[in-house]
């Protein structure tokens, strides 16, 4: 599922293409890609509506449109956009969901093979309130150690599942917490309250530190993901344990490991992590 800095690569790009655009039609293919509580009528009625800006927040990818509309989008496995007067690679996209058609001539494609993603219409005070339901963004100016560490302090969960409960801290997912957790040598397995304020300062590095990286390179497709028109990420060349069970750490050459947590893979150094 994309992470931060996959939804903020989408972001960036789609953000001078859209930008004063209106949607002059709009053709939902699939109508299941209508979020509840959203029907697919109420996206065919976005004809006319001009966007104001790009957003994200989190994991959505948010159109901000005229009269007070917000077109929440949560691209989930398999969602993707292309952009342009006609598909970049037919062949590419093969299971196109819906299409916007813009006042310049171009259309906005969404493609999506196992339709897990979709968008939702909500009123900009419906999408506040859900807003503020969220955590901190990890690279702006409100997530700091001392924040970090006081939520921690008041949590026996371990440290990987707090790091992925979107309302203690927004974006991040299950390769960069695990990325995170491995640059600031922690173990996944330990309790936030555990953790002494020097470490929590090296968490605190670790997570803006793998964050940014991971953005510069315009995020990580292991499989699924791609930015607009087809635009493959980076990182994933980087990776020090995501996804390298067996393989021996970059750091110290032991193999790295793999456990369940709460449903999810973790990947980890037992040494480097102790």
């Amino acid at each position: 599922m994309p992470e931060l800095p996959e939804v903020e690569t989408i972001r960036r790009s789609l953000e001078p293409e859209l930008v004063d655009r209106v949607f002059r039609s709009i053709r939902i293919h699939k109508a299941d890609i209508a979020l509840p509580p959203t029907d697919p009528d109420q996206l065919v009625g976005l004809s006319g509506r001009r966007i104001r800006a790009v957003d994200r927040r989190a994991k959505y990818l948010l159109f901000r449109l005229d009269r007070g509309l917000v077109l929440q989008t949560q691209l989930r496995m398999t969602g993707r956009f292309a952009i342009g007067r006609s598909l970049p690679e037919p062949g590419e996209y093969r299971h196109i969901a819906a299409e916007f058609e813009l006042d310049d001539g171009r259309t906005l494609f969404y493609d999506d093979v196992r339709r897990l993603g979709g968008f939702r219409l909500l009123s900009t005070s419906v999408w506040d309130e859900e807003d503020r339901r969220l955590g901190p963004e990890p690279l702006e100016a409100g997530f700091t150690a001392p924040a970090l560490f006081e939520g921690l302090s008041r949590s026996g969960a371990p440290l990987k599942n707090w790091l992925l409960d979107q309302r203690k801290l927004a974006g991040v997912g299950n390769i960069y917490a695990s990325e995170a957790l491995f640059l600031a040598g922690l173990d996944p397995r330990r309790s936030g309250r555990t953790l002494k304020r020097a470490e929590v300062e090296r968490l605190h590095t670790a997570i803006r530190k793998t964050l940014l990286e991971a953005l510069a390179d315009s995020g990580t497709t292991l499989r699924d993901f791609r930015s607009i028109n087809g635009r493959s990420g980076r990182y994933q060349d980087r990776l020090s344990v995501y996804g390298r069970e067996g393989a021996s750490c970059r750091r110290c050459s032991s193999p790295v490991e793999r456990l369940v947590q709460a449903g999810r893979s973790t990947f980890f150094c037992p040494s480097c992590q102790r």
